[in-house]
């Protein structure tokens, strides 16, 4: 407890630094990521030569660089998540297509809320849980550093949304079954060991995939809407609405999850500097 509290207070001294501050301390954590340390450089070079064989080693080089100037940004607005006000998070990240959320809602469902490890997905779940009265559930992959796990669950429920370990998925969501809400699921990372049954292709690798959103939507017969958080400027962010599947009891089986995972993708390849490239996302090779 002492040490959650310690490293709380920490964050929260930083947080109450101005924008324009802490970009400064993002200029610096660029030179230091990518030309002093060289931060996971060689899984950052090594994804994106997979991911894209038909651009040129500068092509991915460019890519690269802009995801290293984007990396720190996303730290330092992650930080400022502690202390940020509701104003501020509305006025960083407008909304598109919010009927897409809406509809479903006035007809009483549930939703099944997708998005990626794209664009900033953290001050996303601050947008999310400022936009609707509905309950926000967010669905998680809980840290192994425990202490890191509280500080930041209480920083991404700051605004009331419910995090939710992945494990406990489906009994939270039936609890919430008769009245609207969403659940949201960050539908790329990698599934453990255990959880590995499907592949597809998706950047041009055979990949491991989740399949809960799939499941859970089966399950509950909810729609299921992707959110799209693209950057538009420095600190500025635009989070996109879309209906990917009405009705997933007319989807065919690994239909959802193809679907939402190609959705992913063509972000991604609209404008990939805004993706984590430095997860170790293909670590996990497919049995022949």
């Amino acid at each position: 407890m002492r040490n959650v509290s310690i490293l709380s207070f920490f964050i929260y001294i930083l947080s109450l630094l101005p924008f324009g501050v802490l970009y400064l301390l993002s200029d610096f954590g660029y030179v230091l990521l990518y030309h002093i340390v060289g931060y996971r450089k060689a899984v950052v070079f090594k994804n994106l030569k997979n991911a894209f064989p038909e651009k040129s080693e500068e092509e991915r080089r460019r890519i690269a660089r802009k995801f290293y100037r984007f990396l720190p940004d996303l730290l330092v607005e992650a930080i400022k998540m502690r202390s940020i006000s509701a104003s501020t998070v509305e006025k960083r990240i407008t909304l598109r297509q919010t009927e897409e959320l809406e509809r479903h809602f006035r007809a009483g469902k549930g939703v099944i809320g997708v998005t990626a490890h794209y664009g900033n997905w953290e001050l996303g779940i601050h947008r999310l849980s400022l936009l609707t009265k509905h309950p926000t559930l967010i669905i998680y992959k809980p840290l192994r550093n425990k202490t890191m796990n509280t500080v930041y669950n209480a920083i991404r429920s700051r605004f009331g949304a419910v995090m939710v370990p992945m494990k406990q998925t489906l009994r939270k969501i039936v609890a919430f079954r008769e009245r609207p809400h969403i659940s949201m699921f960050v539908a790329d990372q990698t599934p453990g060991r255990s959880d590995t049954h499907y592949f597809i292709n998706f950047l041009n690798q055979k990949t491991p995939v989740y399949t809960g959103v799939e499941k859970i939507a089966r399950a509950t017969g909810f729609p299921v809407v992707f959110c799209h958080i693209d950057r538009i400027r420095r600190g500025r962010y635009c989070c996109t609405f879309t209906t990917l599947v009405e009705e997933p009891a007319a989807v065919p089986d690994h239909g959802i999850t193809n679907i939402h995972n190609k959705f992913t993708e063509d972000i991604i390849r609209r404008k990939p500097e805004l993706w984590l490239w430095s997860h170790r996302r293909w670590k996990r090779k497919a049995v022949s």
